[in-house]
This record gives structure tokens, sequence and C-alpha cells, in this order.
């Protein structure tokens, strides 16, 4: 496979990257910048440009035979800040990759979608595919948008989308912003003895899966011909409060949180059904959370401040 990563400097794109080197994949990397926390990887092809630059990314097209979608410009937390801004960088930019990738005959795609965004408030737990799509922040709404582009673009112009709707990703090569990435938002606060933020209650839960089988499963959906729809999270719930307990036991020493008030965009429960990834891409997640956790503190920790 001729693989184009867009957004593959990025935290899931780096192990993306990663999977499709073992797999022995030619890789292309198109983004904004290098990679944050390491070297480009030897054997891989780095373009940069902005997801916006139409000439930049028609040049990173060129023989590729199938393209990784992961980029996004927003994150749900400040989506709604601005959601002209949202779509023009995310919705805008992907019909016009659609179309860069009709006029380069390139037509297969793997899209990273949000599982935890694009259902709204859930009406069964797990959450199937079939569930109705209510987004409650500009950044769902979106990404709901560029499937339904994805759907039209594959009856008119024969595209292979898959799209994966991916839950709360973790590990190590996470950035720490603040506004995306609970576990290592708190794992670096905590590192540099800063205090960590509890917005709500603590009640709020997640499926949280780690990177490493995030990128399997996007590697699986390349290699495969499947077509179609895909949850891809751990199928497991965990609340943010226990998640802050889980973390006291991995740094030695309980945490306490700075309470906020709750935020009217999270969504209170979130689990996906994972069961069709697991039946048609023959995908299964390997990672406990406790491991997963310790492995991302570890890495957290061997970090320069």
């Amino acid at each position: 496979m001729r693989a184009l990563v867009i957004g593959g400097s990025g935290f899931i794109g780096s192990h993306l990257v990663d999977a499709l080197l073992a797999a022995r994949h030619r890789v292309r990397v198109f983004d904004r910048a290098p990679e944050r926390f390491r070297a480009t990887p030897a054997g891989v092809q780095f373009v940069q440009g902005e997801f916006g630059d139409t000439a930049a990314l028609a040049e990173a097209l060129a023989d590729a035979d199938c393209v990784f979608h992961l980029i996004s410009t927003t994150v749900p937390a400040t989506s709604n800040l601005d959601p002209v801004a949202d779509i023009q960088g995310n919705l805008i930019n992907t019909v016009r990759l659609l179309d860069l990738m009709r006029a380069a005959a390139v037509r297969r795609l793997v899209y990273l979608s949000s599982g935890g965004t694009v259902y709204g408030i859930p009406e069964s737990d797990p959450v199937p595919e079939s569930h109705p799509l209510r987004p409650i922040s500009s950044y769902g709404v979106v990404k709901v948008a560029v499937e339904n582009y994805l759907r039209m673009e594959q009856h008119l112009h024969g595209l292979r989308p898959i799209v994966l709707r991916a839950s709360n990703p973790y590990g190590p090569r996470q950035g720490h912003g603040g506004v995306q990435g609970v576990i290592g938002t708190y794992l670096r606060k905590i590192k540099e003895g800063e205090p960590i933020q509890l917005w709500g209650d603590g009640s709020i839960v997640r499926d949280f899966i780690h990177v490493e089988d995030l990128a399997a499963l996007c590697l699986q959906a390349g290699q495969s011909d499947v077509t179609g729809i895909y949850n891809a999270g751990s199928g497991e719930g965990h609340s943010i409060a226990q998640i802050i307990d889980l973390i006291g036991a991995v740094v030695g020493a309980p945490v306490v949180p700075d309470r906020k008030p709750g935020r009217g965009f999270d969504v209170p429960r979130v689990v996906l059904d994972v069961s069709a990834a697991q039946r048609d891409l023959g995908w299964q997640p390997q990672r406990e959370l406790g491991d997963g956790l310790a492995e991302t503190w570890a890495w957290v920790r061997g970090q320069a401040a």
C-alpha cells in the first residue's frame, strides 16, 4: 500500500505511521509541521503544508492508493467558540480533498470521525453505529457533515470510504494543551505540580481507547476492502472520577482536583458498541486501561519540561 496520512505528525497519526511501517507499507505524511516529540521516522516521506493548501495536498496525493484523513483543526471543547472556522477548516477543506482525490483517481479513504460527539446524548448503552446522529457541538455537527459528503462521493463517484468513529484515545505522544485528552492533560499537570480541573461532579462517563489499539484499527481498515461506518473504542466506560482514582494509583499519591461547573456540551455518558469492527475487520482492543495509564505516565515523566 502507498499510504498518505493527512495529520500524520499528530498524536494518532504518528502511531498509525508506526503501524504502517511495521506492516511494510510505503508512507507519506502531510501535515503543517513535523512530529513534536521525535524526528520523522526513517522511510517516511514528509510533505509540509496546511490542510487548506490544495496545491501542496495535490502533490502529496501523487501515487497514493489509500488516504488516511486524521487531521482536525478544532477539538470539541473549542469548536463552538467559532463554528465558522470549524466549518472552513474541516468541512470545506475535506470537500476540497475529495475533489483532489477524484482528480488523482485515489478512491480509498479512511476517515477518523468522532464516536464521542456525533451521537449527541445517547439513547442506548453501549451506542451502536445505527444510533441517531444528534450532535450538540459544532465539532460533532461537522463530523456528521463530512460523513454525509463521503457517502455522496461514494454514490456519485465511486469513493471507497471507511469511517471510524473514535472514542477517547490516550497514550504516549498525546499533546497536553488542556483542551483535549483528559488523561494526557491530567498526567502532564501532575508531573508539573499543577492542579487538575474537574468539570462537574466527575460522573461523566467516557470510553477510553489506547492509541495503539486505534492505530491498529486504522491499519486494518486501510488494508481491507470494507466500506462503511465503524465505532472505534474499548467498549467499556469509565467515569472521570474513576480516571482520577486510577491516575492516583499510577502516580502513587491521591489526586485532588480543582472542581469547576459542568459544561453544557459535555454528553453525560458515551460508551461505544465495537462489535461490528470486531466482526468485520477482525480487530480487538488489546490494552487494559490501568496498563495503558502506567505506560503513559512513564512516557510523560520521561519528557523534558
